[in-house]
């Protein structure tokens, strides 16, 4: 495609700027020891949750496979530490529900060595054995969707990937974590790249970092293969940068057609937290059982990029990088899309790239705030990346008009990325609308 060979380096339409507030972005990554107790949720992707294979009382070894896929779009879990299973129950998860997840009592001083992989010469597997070896890591993505990464890197029958897009931007306030992924473990980024090149095909790989992240970019530039065949570029600092479809854009100036993937332009994008994990793990046959996350926010006092041990509850985690006694609000993710949570029993899983805390006076202004009638500004509008009406779509779902926000006016299109709800001054809390509406529409096609 003519595109391939044009990287314009320019910034999409519409988007907003918050404060970056990276102020880890100088953090190294610090390894977070292990809780007494490591709860494992079954379903930490998206798709069918995995079926466990264990049983209660049973010991398990750090890296051994304790739950496996059931079906294609589903990934298996891994031990993220050597103990034995306590229970299989139901657990509070971040998204409010309880689902099913498999309890590991942790042996007292048990080693951060991981005891279960048999390493393997992925380069020389065909690229359908690629994408089962990926498959095996219980690999999902990274950047917060946790879409299995197996089923990305499955190029459908008659498609061909030619460009394989790496996400670097991490355009969310507070977060930093794929930013020091870049700067530590490049070599374990361009392997993962190799490797989801040769799966999907692709011809070449340019990486997308933006250009508030100079020592990302320049690290990853000092460590390119000689083939040329993997570029990296920088992009404006914008939000939502970090959106395959806006990333694209920026680098090409094409733009994904309406309902349809990068993979109608020949592209399959990947977050740099995936495919370095995937550089680490495939060579030695071993599963995802921990990542890099960023804590961090007013209400910590030892703020940082932490390896956690997926499955440790947040108030493990809260309490090792020192979260005041004040704290008010936690949330998972980034301040833009994250999610707040209830409960401090939660896990940290798959697709948890940040813990921000928040004290009482940061909320200050900002809780219980009234929400006032839509005032037509047209501030949501001019800030929309995808170009959609985020007034009307809100005064529709006031309406519970579901059925005319999806047909008429796109809402599937929308990937509540909260640039409408930032700008909004009338408080309208119009992301969370869309969610609703979403949920109800999928809720009517499943009927």
């Amino acid at each position: 495609m003519k595109l391939l060979s044009y990287f314009r380096g320019e910034a999409f339409q519409r988007g907003v700027h918050p404060p970056g507030c990276k102020h880890t972005a100088e953090a190294p990554i610090r390894r977070l020891p292990f809780a007494p107790r490591l709860t494992v949720p079954l379903s930490q992707h998206i798709g069918k949750p995995s079926r466990p294979i264990v049983r209660v009382g049973e010991e398990v070894l750090r890296g051994q496979p304790i739950a496996e896929a059931d079906g294609w779009l589903s990934v298996p879990q891994h031990a993220p530490a050597t103990g034995v299973v306590e229970a299989i129950e139901l657990r509070p998860s971040a998204r409010g529900s309880w689902a099913e997840s498999i309890v590991i009592r942790v042996y007292e001083a048990s080693t951060q060595e991981v005891l279960w992989g048999a390493p393997q010469d992925i380069d020389a597997f065909p690229p359908q054995d690629i994408v089962l070896a990926v498959q095996r890591t219980g690999m999902v993505g990274l950047g917060g969707a946790a879409f299995p990464s197996h089923a990305k890197l499955t190029v459908p029958q008659g498609a061909k990937v030619e460009t394989l897009v790496v996400n670097g931007c991490e355009c969310e306030p507070y977060l930093t974590c794929d930013h020091r992924l870049m700067v530590e473990r490049a070599a374990d980024l361009m392997a993962g790249i190799r490797y989801a090149m040769r799966a999907t095909g692709a011809g070449r790989a340019i990486v997308g970092v933006e250009d508030n992240k100079p020592e990302a970019a320049e690290t990853l530039r000092r460590v390119l293969p000689p083939q040329g065949d993997i570029f990296v570029e920088k992009v404006p600092t914008k939000y939502p940068q970090g959106s395959e479809k806006m990333l694209i854009t920026a680098l090409f100036g094409v733009e994904v057609p309406s309902g349809k993937l990068p993979l109608s332009l020949g592209m399959v994008v990947n977050n740099v937290g995936t495919l370095a994990a995937l550089g680490k793990l495939l060579p030695v046959g071993q599963g995802l059982i921990e990542r890099v996350v960023t804590i961090t926010g007013p209400g910590v006092a030892r703020p940082g990029n932490y390896l956690v041990p997926l499955g440790t509850p947040l108030s493990f985690v809260l309490d090792y990088a020192g979260a005041q006694t004040q704290a008010r609000q936690v949330i998972l993710g980034g301040p833009m899309m994250g999610q707040a949570v209830a409960s401090l029993d939660v896990p940290v899983t798959k697709g948890v790239s940040g813990v921000l805390v928040f004290r009482g006076e940061d909320m200050a202004g900002r809780e219980g705030r009234k929400t006032y009638p839509c005032i037509k500004c047209g501030e949501c509008v001019e800030s929309c990346p995808m170009g959609l009406n985020p007034s009307m779509l809100g005064m529709l779902a006031a309406r519970r008009e579901y059925d005319l926000m999806g047909s008429q006016y796109h809402l599937g299109d929308c990937f509540e990325c909260g640039c409408c709800t930032y700008t909004c001054p009338s408080n309208i809390p119009l992301v969370q609308q869309f969610r609703v509406a979403k949920q109800i529409l999928r809720e009517k096609a499943a009927a």
